[in-house]
């Protein structure tokens, strides 16, 4: 089970939703500038958006993937 959510003032809980509308995956920079984790994250933005809302951001989520790191000698070509 995720941690809950902490108590957060109306600027914080904009900072964060800007934050995790902006950043692809969102999960990463929502954790170094704002200190919320992946399932704290879901339920705030579950908690904030409206249904359709949250599904769009969800989807956004899940179709991007991490930057991948270029393969070296001796580990690859």
């Amino acid at each position: 089970m995720a941690k809950t959510v902490p108590h957060l003032s109306r600027d914080q809980i904009a900072a964060i939703l800007k934050t995790a509308w902006d950043d692809l995956p969102p999960y990463n920079k929502v954790l170094m500038e704002h200190g919320l984790g992946q399932g704290q994250l879901v339920q705030l933005m579950k908690r904030e958006l409206t249904g359709s809302a949250y599904k769009l951001w969800a989807a956004r989520g899940k179709s991007s993937k991490a930057p991948t790191s270029k393969a070296t000698w001796p580990h690859g070509r």
